[in-house]
């Protein structure tokens, strides 16, 4: 591999840069959830989901601390927006359901009787645990289905080289997703879920131009005098610019829902946004790359005959 850094071209060089970049990015996405693990939301651990508003402006700080004084367990509480917002309380192993809507209901009390704050309740539901288990299981099962059908797809579409190289890009843009979202402590809820699932078609799509477009070239004639490391770097001189607005335009659409559409969906805006970079990325310095060491070439192309056969051909 080191050959291909000293001697290589210059795409060359740069996509096996950034191949071993993203080793390294793995391997410290793996640690990282190893370490501090996934920051599920109430849709898997269950608990309360409170939303409320205030009739007059409260700083979050302020109605944080206001809250602690009457609630004795932990709670997040996030703005909405102006004057809205939504209180999320986790379900202790030590607590009882009902001791657990005793606090919820001492809480919801002392915001709206207080004059300050004014507060008004506009929904609290409570979501058992069961349920966010049988959620949990049910999304797994959704991305496992989805990863089976992508593997059996490619293995039909593309030579093993090609298919291997798709699978690992695709095996890479969701551990680095789950990665980002381990080291910030993102909330992990159903939509991010469902972002991920959106992700495994979004990397393949892109896996496949440039694996479409690489295969064209190898069993072009005239190329077989090239290197497969020039074909390969052809193929994605030829896509980069499709590759470059697909993913520009749709960036846009994802940053304008991470920017305009609330609290609500930015865990699934972040993840799209951050797959949708990873997986440009990934099609170029792993689709098209990996299949390069595991020894794709123009011969893997080509019509083989018997002997016989051959025989016939060369025949005067």
């Amino acid at each position: 591999m080191l050959n291909y850094f000293l001697k290589g071209e210059k795409g060359t060089r740069l996509r096996f840069s950034g191949m071993l970049l993203s080793a390294i990015l793995v391997l410290l996405s793996v640690f990282t959830l190893m370490q501090k693990g996934l920051n599920f939301g109430l849709d898997f651990t269950g608990g309360y989901l409170t939303e409320f508003t205030t009739n007059q402006s409260v700083e979050l700080k302020e109605l944080q601390s206001f809250i602690a004084k009457n609630h004795n367990g932990d709670f997040e509480l996030t703005a909405q927006g102006n004057s809205h917002f939504q209180l999320r309380e986790a379900p202790s192993a030590s607590t009882t359901s009902t001791s657990t809507t005793a606090n919820s209901l001492d809480w919801q009390s002392a915001v709206t009787q207080n004059d300050d704050i004014n507060a008004q309740v506009l929904s609290s539901a409570y979501i058992g645990s069961q349920v966010g288990d049988e959620l949990f299981d049910q999304g797994c099962l959704a991305m496992f289905a989805a990863m089976i059908a992508v593997m059996l797809y490619l293995a039909v579409r593309f030579e093993w080289r090609l298919a291997v190289g798709s699978v690992v890009a695709l095996v890479h843009d969701l551990i680095l997703v789950l990665g980002l979202f381990s080291l910030l402590q993102i909330e992990f809820n159903l939509t991010v879920l469902a972002s991920l699932l959106a992700i495994i078609g979004y990397s393949l799509n892109d896996s496949i131009i440039v694996g479409d477009r690489v295969r064209e070239l190898l069993r072009v004639q005239s190329n077989n005098v090239l290197s497969p490391a020039t074909i390969i770097n052809n193929a994605i001189k030829s896509t980069l610019t499709r590759t470059l607005i697909t993913s520009g335009t749709t960036l846009a659409t994802v940053a304008s829902v991470w920017l305009l559409a609330g609290a609500p969906l930015q865990g699934f805006a972040i993840a799209l946004f951050t797959g949708i970079v990873v997986g440009t990325f990934s099609s170029i310095c792993i689709a098209a790359t990996l299949p390069e060491l595991l020894g794709l070439s123009a011969k893997n192309y080509e019509i083989k005959v018997d002997a016989h056969t051959q025989t016939l051909l060369d025949m005067p």
